[in-house]
């Protein structure tokens, strides 16, 4: 049974995580290193639940192991990209607001606040560890989101990956594979999972954890995803404008024609 207490408690590690994360970015005075700990927020608490409060049931296993995979990929993807690179231009802006001393405002504007988020957003992966019930067609449906939305982010990430790398494409965008059908196909796989996460939960007995999905969905369209990538891309990409009038923003369709 849901204990507000217990999930509460799950906060715990997630913010010795983000001051752990903090202590190392002072090094480099880079707060990127907050985007490869975002994913391990959810599988550091998922397992807390699963060993402190969990029946471990094969719904506890479940979540367990689809969030194992997401965040150990993900973490990865991100920590490749980014490492020795220079601060990503979110956090440079943030910085400039927050100027003097950022790098102690650094650990609740941005390690602590992503920590807090991360937790809000667990609940559906914290109450399916708790429930010992058979799988059933819920549990189907979430797996199946899970696996559309991983397929979507890993391919599109590996398409996006080996477009930067040739030096022809410099400035250029990437409007193939997935790219066609999307101009964030990593994103809208990002919301399948969730979903995913928020189905198994339906099937725990706890559909009101799917606010937690709907939630990351409105981050991932209308925060920190797709609306503030695209908030000065076009002037970085001269074809970027273009791409937008024939390529939907989010849910993948057929391109449109533009006379």
């Amino acid at each position: 049974m849901f204990n507000f207490a217990h999930y509460l408690i799950t906060l715990v590690p997630l913010c010795m995580m983000a001051i752990l994360a903090w202590a190392l970015s002072l090094k480099n005075n880079n707060v990127t290193l907050v985007d490869s700990v975002w994913a391990m927020f959810f599988l550091f608490s998922t397992l807390f639940s699963f060993f402190a409060y969990a029946e471990a049931g094969p719904r506890a296993w479940l979540i367990l192991s689809l969030v194992a995979i997401w965040s150990c990929r993900l973490s990865w993807h991100l920590h490749k990209r980014n490492h020795n690179k220079p601060e990503d231009g979110r956090y440079q802006a943030i910085r400039a607001h927050n100027e003097p001393n950022f790098r102690m405002k650094s650990l609740y504007l941005v390690f602590l606040l992503q920590a807090v988020l991360a937790w809000i957003i667990a609940l559906p992966l914290h109450v399916a560890t708790l429930s010992a019930s058979p799988l059933n067609g819920w549990d189907a449906l979430g797996l199946m989101l899970w696996l559309i939305g991983m397929c979507f982010q890993v391919v599109s990430d590996r398409q996006l990956a080996h477009f930067v790398s040739q030096a022809r494409n410099k400035d250029q965008v990437l409007s193939s594979g997935f790219w066609r059908y999307t101009r964030h196909p990593n994103y809208f796989g990002e919301a399948c999972l969730w979903f995913g996460y928020g189905c198994i939960a339906v099937a725990s007995d706890y559909w009101w954890a799917i606010i937690s999905s709907l939630f990351m969905a409105y981050l991932l369209v209308k925060v920190t995803g797709a609306k503030l990538l695209e908030a000065d891309i076009a002037t970085r990409r001269p074809g970027y404008a273009t791409y937008m009038k024939t390529t939907s923003g989010f849910v993948p369709w057929f391109p449109k024609k533009v006379d």
